[in-house]
């Protein structure tokens, strides 16, 4: 079974004001291991950066002005989920609804929110009442996210997988990532 565990950066919350996607990170994994391949693009918004968006990921105008726009990435990004695989998102309403727009704009076939498999979700129904954020998560089972100084598309999938894994029933023994130690797949 293969599984794409997938976050995204913006502008903003709402994607009918205009906000944007300006990173996406992914990382493969296929019958509860991961592969070490992973997708990870920043974006030019081709928009400004509200200083509320920028507090939360730290990335400025500056940093993303020679970025390629999403349609320059878009195929890219197809090609690595392919049909196949599950999306495991922490909060997936969030990241479909702004990845099919991208996608929409771009000139592209739009996912099926059956792809995904929301992990705020299944922490919601299994902490009812409890904190459900990823850090939060992160606290519960004991997953080191001591590099997660702000919201970053590729270290925050890395993390979800540890905390899907965990959510699941169980970490896989020895299971530690490290985003400076990735070397495969298609990195940016």
């Amino acid at each position: 079974m293969r599984q794409i565990f997938l976050d995204t950066e913006t502008t903003g919350l709402e994607h009918k004001l205009g906000h944007r996607v300006i990173e996406i990170g992914c990382v493969e994994m296929r019958n509860r291991r991961l592969t070490n391949r992973h997708f990870h693009r920043y974006i030019n918004p081709e928009r400004g950066m509200p200083e509320e968006a920028f507090r939360v990921h730290g990335l400025s105008d500056e940093f993303l002005r020679d970025k390629p726009k999403f349609a320059q990435i878009v195929q890219d990004f197809v090609d690595f989920i392919g049909d196949d695989a599950k999306l495991v998102i922490h909060n997936a309403q969030f990241d479909m609804k702004f990845l099919n727009a991208e996608l929409k704009w771009a000139g592209h076939r739009v996912m099926p929110y059956s792809r995904a498999v929301d992990t705020l979700e299944i922490a919601r129904n299994k902490f009812p009442g409890a904190q459900n954020s990823l850090d939060a998560l992160c606290r519960r089972f004991r997953i080191d996210n001591s590099n997660r100084t702000l919201h970053g598309a590729l270290l925050d999938s890395e993390l979800l997988a540890e905390v899907y894994l965990a959510l699941q029933g169980g970490r896989q023994p020895g299971l530690v990532l490290d985003v400076a130690a990735q070397t495969g797949g298609a990195g940016q």
